[in-house]
């Protein structure tokens, strides 16, 4: 796949600004519970962390909703999901955890340091308002080694995305997110998976990943 190079991007807060900038608990205080993607692109995102998640591991889940989308084949020891809406992640059969968090409000993690094996974010990256400082977090909680995969299309709410988001190319939102695991000081060995489309009526999926350096 044809990209742009990579290249820094000097972030501003402009860049973060939203259509929305009501709160996102309001925003996402009833459960939808549906999937954002569709079936060939969940089964592509499915097969992407189990290449890249370890087996048997604690696995973070970010940003969690209704499916984590995670194989049942990885065997998790536990799956931590750290969401806005409660209902939706009770529903979720792959949480052995529930954490009610929003990350934009504080990218605080409230969770120990080096305590995961892998963490995953699934179609979510585009509502990030302090995304390095989200990636930074992760990068705490991660042992060393431990690889971060950030999965996403082409679909968003566009009143809850980030300027950036809604105003760049889908090969430029690869850029962007690389550069969101660059600044974030946190990783090393930045892989990007390229677009897997399973036809023309397909939603695409992007996969970036990371592995927590040894620091």
């Amino acid at each position: 796949m044809s990209r742009p190079a990579p290249c820094v991007i000097n972030f501003t807060p402009d860049h973060f600004r939203r259509i929305d900038e009501s709160a996102d608990e309001n925003f996402y205080d009833f459960p939808r519970k549906t999937v954002h993607i569709d079936d060939s692109a969940i089964a592509t995102v499915r097969e992407i962390y189990l290449a890249r998640m370890p087996s048997g591991g604690r696995i973070l889940d970010l940003m969690s909703s209704w499916r984590s989308h995670l194989a049942a084949e990885l065997a998790p020891l536990s799956v931590v999901g750290v969401g806005l809406n409660r209902p939706e992640m009770e529903d979720n059969p792959a949480l052995t955890e529930i954490v009610v968090h929003n990350v934009n409000r504080s990218a605080r993690l409230p969770l120990d340091d080096r305590s995961f094996d892998g963490a995953v974010m699934t179609v979510s990256v585009q509502y990030l308002t302090n995304p390095i400082q989200t990636f930074a977090e992760v990068g705490r909680v991660l042992r060393p080694g431990a690889p971060f995969v950030v999965t996403f299309s082409n679909r968003m709410f566009p009143t809850k995305a980030a300027a950036i988001w809604v105003n760049s190319s889908e090969l430029e939102r690869i850029l962007i997110v690389e550069e969101y695991f660059r600044q974030s000081g946190c990783f090393q060995k930045i892989e990007v998976i390229g677009q897997r489309h399973a036809g023309p009526l397909a939603d695409p999926v992007y996969a970036v990943l990371g592995f927590r350096d040894d620091a």
